[in-house]
């Protein structure tokens, strides 16, 4: 049996295979299928399912050696098995005696090219790397080349490499269309595959121009295999860091209405206020973050913290632009909405303090007065002494501009009963002249 197992297994993996291998599972039918993980990387693999095989006997349900075939399937399955449930070592170790052995060809191509995946796992890229070249050069123009190229090119943007990454992409287009096979359906997979890692590739090199491209002939395509969503996600961030806001706005509007509940949904929205407010059509992005901040979402599809965060997110940013564009009306409106999301101090001292710079804009000093104050009244009932630097730094603007403001407001009535009694005296003055 020593030649049946891998070298370097403890006495007890080998007892335990021992024991697996000698038992008689009668009910187990001989064709059932092992766990193909060829197209699904291990880190994300969810079949855990223990593996199992027939030993060969008699069918007096007497316990007899296992063949060869049976022991290299154990091998492959339990392979397979480990590296689902992420026990890299283990899985290495029986990849490395399925191609250390005397197994046959077809089986030494699945182990060498699943243990790159493992490697990859393991997040030993260059070494992955290495796995699926010795790969393509063992077996050239081999069926799963393609596949090969697109891990490849995975590995190499991984390694910020984008630039062989998609030489490979390319690659797997060219391969893909020059094999000819009886699966039809796979290789037009992969090369719809490779058409996203492309445009990926692209987006997160930073190369807008380029992803906005690819990005858009893949939505012209009608392949129900394509996830539109998650491309017309890329394709709207890739319009708006390029500034092209009246087509991200028309995407994001698109995207809404088609992918209303997708968890990108609140980051669409925040871009398509966005592109409202870089086309200066400020009345629409302003409906858009009041929409936004007075939505009910729904907590059992999405995440609420991640909804909370482009809402406050939308609204800080937004705000702050009209703000900052003199748009003070507007301004106020989304800091009084913004206020009204969070109730806990850290949230409300920055909101309410600006809400009462905005009042000193539109020249109301009373109403203004009236929010320092609520920011003072929720940092000493909220947080007391307990104030982060940037919380203190707030009230202590606040309170700055109160005493301000009040000061402000008594010299005011100081010159105004001045300059009535200035007034006063010259009409009496007046009335005195002969």
């Amino acid at each position: 049996m020593n030649g049946f197992f891998p070298a370097g297994r403890s006495l007890r993996c080998g007892l335990a295979l021992w024991v697996l291998l000698g038992l008689k599972l009668a009910a187990q039918p001989a064709d059932a299928p092992l766990t193909n993980i060829v197209t699904v990387d291990p880190a994300v693999a969810t079949n855990t399912t223990p593996p199992k095989v027939i030993p060969s006997g008699s069918d007096t349900g007497s316990s007899s050696r296992p063949t060869r075939a049976e022991s290299r399937d154990f091998i492959l399955a339990s392979a397979r098995y480990e590296a689902n449930t992420h026990d890299w070592t283990e899985a290495e170790m029986n990849y490395q005696w399925l191609l250390a052995s005397d197994v046959p060809e077809a089986l030494q191509q699945t182990a060498l090219f699943e243990l790159a995946q493992v490697v990859r796992a393991e997040n030993d890229l260059p070494r992955a790397e290495a796995i699926y070249t010795q790969y393509l050069q063992r077996w050239p123009g081999d069926a799963r080349t393609p596949e090969v190229f697109l891990r490849q090119g995975q590995v190499f943007r991984e390694m910020d490499l984008p630039e062989l990454a998609l030489t490979k992409f390319y690659g797997v287009m060219t391969t893909a269309l020059s094999l000819k096979d009886s699966q039809l359906d796979y290789y037009k997979n992969l090369v719809l595959q490779a058409q996203v890692e492309i445009a990926e590739t692209y987006y997160r090199a930073g190369k807008f121009k380029d992803a906005v491209d690819y990005f858009s002939r893949l939505l012209a395509q009608e392949n129900p295999a394509l996830d539109r969503a998650q491309v017309e996600f890329r394709l709207i961030r890739s319009l708006e860091a390029l500034q092209r806001h009246d087509e991200a706005s028309s995407q994001a509007l698109d995207f809404l209405a088609h992918f209303p509940d997708s968890p990108e949904a609140p980051e669409v929205r925040y871009h398509l206020a966005q592109a409202y407010q870089g086309q200066h059509r400020n009345t629409e992005a302003l409906q858009q973050v009041k929409l936004f901040l007075k939505a009910e979402h729904d907590q059992s599809t999405n995440d609420p913290a991640v909804w909370a965060y482009w809402q406050q997110r939308m609204g800080n940013e937004i705000g702050n632009e009209l703000y900052q564009e003199g748009d003070y009306v507007k301004a106020l409106e989304v800091y009084q909405a913004l206020a009204q999301l969070d109730p806990t101090p850290a949230w409300q001292l920055p909101a309410r303090y600006q809400v009462a710079l905005t009042y000193e804009k539109l020249l109301q000093p009373r109403l203004a007065m009236e929010a320092y104050r609520n920011v003072l009244t929720n940092s000493a009932a909220g947080l007391g002494t307990n104030l982060t630097p940037n919380l203190k730094a707030i009230t202590d603007m606040a309170a700055w501009r109160l005493n301000f403001l009040e000061w402000s407001g008594r010299a005011e009535a100081f010159n105004r009963q001045t300059a009535a009694a200035d007034t006063t005296t010259n009409n009496n003055l007046a009335s005195h002249q002969p």
